[in-house]
């Protein structure tokens, strides 16, 4: 049963996001971008957006981004959080999973690497039906909750970069 989704008055504090989206599945993706667009600059948050050809593409992107920043200006800005966005429909073979393991395992690398909250929301699910309910119900929609994670471990961080000193 999936749990509905309870927004939290999350402030970016002046945080830059970047989301990484998958192109692949774009109705399903595109509605949890949107959601999690809007959840940012409800907080106030700078939000930048790269789509990228399928799930298995994202952690090469957010590798980038980890490691070069997103790139608005002259200056670029280390991102608080990077959210990764995708939908892996299962098929008749075992590709979805072998895709879903390895897109995990970079991301999970990626954020341990770079000291930097990498959002796994690449739902690896069974049919359309679960990617109706989670990506275009805006009670459970993952695109709201990836981003509110997103604020909140971009807190997290700041506070242990705030302690650090003890």
């Amino acid at each position: 049963m999936l749990k509905r989704i309870h927004t939290r008055p999350f402030r970016a504090d002046g945080g830059a996001f970047a989301i990484v989206a998958s192109r692949y599945n774009a109705r399903y993706v595109d509605a949890m971008v949107r959601a999690a667009q809007l959840e940012l600059k409800r907080a106030g948050a700078k939000v930048h957006v790269v789509r990228v050809p399928g799930a298995y593409e994202i952690p090469v992107v957010a590798a980038k981004l980890a490691r070069s920043g997103i790139r608005h200006t002259r200056n670029p800005i280390r991102p608080s959080a990077i959210i990764c966005l995708g939908v892996i429909l299962r098929g008749e073979t075992v590709h979805a999973a072998h895709i879903g393991e390895a897109v995990s395992r970079a991301l999970m690398e990626l954020q341990l690497k770079h000291e930097i909250p990498v959002i796994h929301e690449v739902l690896l699910l069974e049919d359309e039906a679960q990617a109706r309910a989670r990506c275009l119900n805006p009670k459970h929609n993952r695109g709201t909750e990836a981003a509110q994670t997103a604020l909140a471990m971009a807190r997290v961080m700041r506070s242990l970069e705030d302690t650090a000193a003890f």
